[in-house]
């Protein structure tokens, strides 16, 4: 038997109109894609992750990331930390002085210069200071009725689970909900996500759960809000190249008619409106046009547009080299249906996860050290 598809998303205080979060991706999600995203439908959109020392210690370049839109008028950012002191330091200077709504702790980058000194996907194994973390958050954060949310996996590998106790201390600690990514970190992106554990931990807590893994159309998120009891689904991969899926969420969520799917001059419209974007948010046009290049790729997966002017797009210098390069795809190529519910972005293969000595020895915590200079000021993941 179906469940109802839930309304909005509730986190404390904070209301989504439709339950779907867009997941910091490092490199992607900055402000111009999050406005991108925003123009195709509700949702919650979370900026790319920052790290707590780089914000308590001002760090020019982890500052120079806390840039959102106009229009972002609910900000979201994803915080990295090992350190419950800078991780609640940070999480105030966020609300304080940056006007965030919502934060999200990240315990599931499978990165190995991340893991390698205890931090994402790792750190859940050391049930204690995931708890002092989380607190210190949640505490940070409360005066200023800004929710805390954590993200994670399944966990280190499929002998180390930790999933069930993280959101079992998430509950405890306060946090308005938890996120999981239906694979372990030794998994990264490679293999199938496995929606049953996402159905486990929601019946395990009492707070929201959010589901992510594996959702590349709009029928996806459905099926797994139904098969799980999800509150709401994340998406990372599949908007890659494919910001029109926050607008096919947004109406299925709605019980509506999901759209028709975009023909090539519609999908040239969004890589010209992507770029523009990123040129007004870097302010120069140059840059901006750099860091499109690496979102040609994804916008043309499937389509029939020569290597040559695959190649030319993706050195792209101007916006008005851009526009000429643009008219010469066919705009009335239809979106290639074969592309319909395949993985996009990275995916690789299963590796040996990559952490600090000894980490493994102790489960409860009791020691809630970990490696000097843990933390990476621009880790990514």
């Amino acid at each position: 038997m179906s469940i109802a598809l839930p309304p909005e998303l509730r986190l404390g205080s904070l209301r989504v109109g439709t339950p779907v979060v867009l997941a910091p991706m490092a490199g992607i999600t900055n402000a111009a894609y999050r406005r991108l995203c925003r123009e195709q439908g509700a949702g919650l959109y979370v900026a790319e992750m920052t790290t707590s020392r780089g914000i308590v210690e001002r760090d020019e370049t982890t500052l120079r990331m806390l840039v959102f839109d106009e229009t972002e008028d609910v900000r979201s950012v994803q915080l990295y930390g090992t350190d419950p002191v800078y991780v609640g330091k940070a999480t105030e200077i966020l609300c304080a002085e940056y006007g965030v709504a919502h934060v999200d702790l990240n315990f599931g980058c499978p990165v190995p210069k991340v893991t390698r000194k205890g931090g994402g996907g790792a750190l859940p194994w050391k049930r204690r200071l995931l708890g002092e973390i989380l607190e210190h958050a949640v505490r940070a954060a409360e005066p200023y009725d800004v929710p805390v949310t954590m993200k994670t996996r399944k966990g280190i590998d499929a002998e180390h689970l930790t999933y069930l106790d993280a959101g079992r201390i998430a509950q405890e600690s306060g946090c308005a909900a938890i996120a999981l990514h239906g694979r372990t970190v030794d998994q990264a992106y490679s293999g199938q996500a496995d929606w049953s554990a996402i159905g486990k931990l929601a019946s395990h807590v009492d707070i929201p759960v959010l589901g992510n893994g594996d959702i590349w159309e709009a029928a996806d998120a459905l099926a797994m809000v139904e098969q799980t009891g999800a509150a709401g689904v994340v998406i990372g991969r599949g908007c890659l190249g494919r910001p029109w899926l926050f607008r096919d969420l947004a109406a299925a969520f709605a019980g509506e008619q999901v759209a028709t799917l975009p023909g090539l001059g519609d999908v040239a419209a969004m890589m010209r409106r992507h770029a523009e974007l990123l040129v007004q948010h870097m302010g120069e046009e140059l840059r901006g046009c750099k860091e499109f290049r690496k979102h040609v790729s994804w916008y043309l997966k499937g389509f029939s547009a020569g290597g040559e002017l695959r190649h030319s797009l993706a050195l792209v210098c101007s916006l008005a080299e851009l526009d000429e390069l643009l008219d010469r795809l066919d705009p009335a190529e239809p979106f290639p249906v074969a592309e319909l519910g395949t993985a996009r972005g990275r995916q690789g293969s299963p590796r040996r996860v990559v952490l600090p000595q000894g980490w493994l020895d102790d489960t409860d915590g009791t020691d809630c050290s970990v490696p000097a200079g843990p933390e990476d000021l621009h880790s990514g993941g």
